[in-house]
């Protein structure tokens, strides 16, 4: 009989591509016993989902077909937990809140006032975290919304802007740039350039994008993983970035920004919430987008 947990044993062998490491870092149980899992699985379905191989594992066409299905299934187990959970909890209105690292310093005093206003004795339940995690916690129902990005791939999510961010060019305070008041794409070409990782798909799309329009074939020395991480390699390498105008109240005196010249990048900060999320707090907190979006300028 299949089983949850042979979905959660199939999905951590597909992302770490190795039974070994699957089974060492992901779910700390034996090589064999992973293997016995996953042919177990195969049995059920009928079809062989992987290939073993000395490289690792690979998907079979119907592995790749499975494991988005597999993943959906987890999902909506895990959604169905949490509202159980919910279910069984005393009657005090609680909203689960998320914000894309750094944003709540903006946002987070109007809305604690807003939603505090309307009603007295709600329980706030903060988080911060990159977008993606924050779009699978919508997901899972363990957010009732976030302020983040939009995000790929979630279908179940529903998004509402919030403000649209311009991107700046950031680098040491002393650099040749400073001098300017603008910066434009071609002046950075021959510079140390880091771009966001992937944990930061928006912004890092926005960044490509920008440089492809600029006939630019961007070649990123390295990848900065969040706005502390950008501080100590911009000050230690003396290099340049784009990132989102906001950011600057964090940086030190040491590191300066400078609007885009010309065609300026932007992305968008939206509230998100899963479709199926009737709560009258998050009605409440989209129909004051706007005025959210003025608090945050």
């Amino acid at each position: 009989m299949m089983e949850l947990r042979h979905l959660r044993y199939f999905i951590a062998v597909a992302d770490a591509g190795s039974l070994t490491v699957a089974a060492e870092q992901k779910l700390h149980t034996s090589q064999p016993s992973l293997s016995r899992q996953i042919r177990d699985l195969e049995q059920e379905v009928g079809v062989q989902l992987m290939t073993r191989g000395a490289h690792g594992v690979e998907l079979t066409s119907a592995g790749k077909a499975f494991l988005d299905h597999a993943r959906m299934a987890l999902l909506q187990a895990e959604a169905a937990k949490e509202a159980a959970l919910r279910a069984a909890r005393p009657a005090r209105p609680t909203f689960a809140l998320g914000f894309i690292s750094g944003a709540e310093i903006g946002l987070l005093p109007e809305v604690d006032r807003v939603l505090r206003d309307a009603f007295p004795g709600i329980e706030l339940r903060l988080s911060s975290d990159y977008s993606p995690v924050l779009a699978r916690a919508l997901m899972r129902r363990r957010l009732d919304a976030a302020f983040m990005r939009q995000e790929d791939n979630a279908a179940d999510l529903a998004y509402r802007r919030v403000r649209t961010d311009p991107l700046v060019f950031v680098f040491p305070s002393d650099h040749r740039l400073a001098s300017q008041a603008t910066v434009a794409a071609n002046e950075v070409v021959n510079e140390t350039f880091y771009l966001p990782s992937r944990s930061a798909p928006a912004v890092r799309r926005v960044v490509l994008d920008y440089f492809s329009r600029a006939g630019i074939d961007l070649k990123p020395d390295h990848e900065v993983h969040n706005v502390v991480h950008a501080i100590s390699m911009i000050t230690s390498t003396r290099a340049v970035m784009m990132l989102p105008a906001y950011t600057a109240r964090y940086l030190p005196e040491s590191i300066t920004t400078r609007p885009v010249h010309g065609d300026v990048p932007t992305v968008d900060l939206v509230i998100a919430h899963h479709k199926a999320n009737a709560s009258p707090v998050l009605k409440l907190l989209l129909s004051r987008a706007g005025r959210l979006a003025g608090a945050a300028s």
